[in-house]
């Protein structure tokens, strides 16, 4: 068969595109052509389909005319519909799999596959079509106000950015999108990778019988894991509010054990601040960092903590986290439950809870052995229920379902 994938992005930006790239070996492994299609970004990999991405949008640093044109491209790209055409044209696939695609590429693309008449499944890797700021956050909490199409509470509270026009920009293309059912006249499939995410989305009117339920996959023989007990605790992720870093740096405090924070993002210099002014001690800032550099501080690591205060839909870090042999405390709060199984293969914590993290935190470093036991628990777990495999099976049986 012959796939189309479409991305905004077309390198490794976060979890998203990590599963975005591996599907597509996936299916090169199995002697499929797969062409990507994106917009076009400095940080791209090379691709030989490259001269067939959407031109790049230009928002920053330029006149109030073209910042205009610019928000018009983020709700909806003509420029990505002209450039999606033609690849369609040219190599006539027998099925696209679209991921992320809202505010670059946009759903002009699934126009022109509906038009087509070609089939497409998507993957839902957060909550862009039941919330028009994605995070299903308003003021750093989580936020249900849009249920019932109620999408104008995403302007009323300001939810992207904190800022009025972002947010309604994001409301606008949101809107559209609903009003014209672009996702769900052109979609035959939503893919969900938590069973959270797949209720929370028919919840608010995505019809059942088009939402399945295919969980992330890791290849487990890609990391070699390590049992052995760690030197500290580990923090993978962006460095923003959603992602619960003060409440970690709250729980740790007085702890005698390192913390390493690896990441970057917009929140970082405020959290540095925080851990001067309030003298903690055993919290180190690590950066971004990939690689052999990421794969020692996984290996090296006591355990993960992801206390993420958003619902997290489900989290490619929990599985490294795992692969290696290393068990995670987590928040209970979107998808995190379901791959966090408390007792078995780490620990849950009420979300935002800094003093119950730090209990759960000190019940896990009071037993080592029990953190050799749920880390061999996780990555049993990950081989048999989270492999490529299994994924590949589920992901063939949607493509045939689509097709048919």
């Amino acid at each position: 068969m012959k796939f189309i994938f479409a991305n905004n992005y077309y390198y490794l930006r976060g979890g998203s595109e990590r599963v975005f790239f591996d599907e597509m070996e996936m299916l090169e492994k199995d002697r499929h052509e797969v062409i990507p299609f994106a917009r076009v970004f400095e940080k791209n990999f090379q691709s030989k389909y490259s001269n067939f991405f959407a031109p790049p949008i230009e928002y920053e640093d330029v006149s109030l005319p073209r910042k205009i044109s610019a928000a018009i491209k983020l709700m909806y790209s003509f420029d990505s519909k002209h450039c999606f055409l033609k690849l369609l044209e040219n190599f006539k696939p027998d099925i696209i799999h679209a991921h992320n695609i809202y505010g670059r590429l946009t759903t002009s693309i699934l126009d022109v596959a509906y038009t087509k008449k070609i089939p497409v499944v998507m993957t839902l890797h957060d909550y862009k079509l039941i919330c028009p700021s994605y995070l299903m956050l308003a003021n750093n909490k989580v936020c249900e106000s849009c249920e019932g199409k109620k999408f104008y509470y995403s302007v009323i509270k300001r939810c992207h950015k904190d800022s009025f026009l972002p947010s309604m920009v994001y409301f606008m293309e949101s809107f559209i999108n609903r009003v014209f059912k672009k996702y769900i006249r052109a979609v035959k499939y939503f893919i969900c990778p938590s069973k959270f995410s797949l209720s929370k989305h028919a919840k608010y009117g995505i019809s059942e019988e088009k939402l399945v339920h295919i969980p992330n996959f890791i290849n487990a023989d890609d990391f070699n894991p390590n049992y052995n007990s760690g030197k500290y605790i580990l923090f993978v992720g962006r460095l923003s509010k959603e992602k619960g870093v003060l409440t970690l740096l709250k729980a740790v405090k007085g702890l005698n054990v390192p913390v390493k924070i690896v990441g970057e993002g917009s929140m970082r210099a405020k959290y540095e601040g925080y851990v001067k002014e309030n003298k903690i001690s055993n919290v180190i800032f690590d950066g971004y960092k990939s690689g052999d550099d990421l794969k020692n501080l996984f290996r090296n690591a006591t355990f993960m903590v992801v206390p993420s205060e958003w619902y997290e839909n489900a989290p490619m870090t929990i599985l490294e986290s795992f692969a290696y042999g290393k068990p995670v405390i987590g928040s209970d709060i979107g998808g995190i439950p379901e791959m966090v199984r408390h007792g078995e293969t780490g620990l849950l914590f009420e979300m935002g809870n800094a003093q119950d993290l730090k209990a759960k935190i000190k019940e896990m470093l009071q037993s080592p052995s029990r953190i050799t036991e749920m880390g061999q628990k996780a990555r049993k777990i990950v081989e048999e229920e989270y492999n490529a495999e299994l994924h590949y099976q589920r992901l063939k049986e949607v493509y045939e379902m689509a097709c048919s």
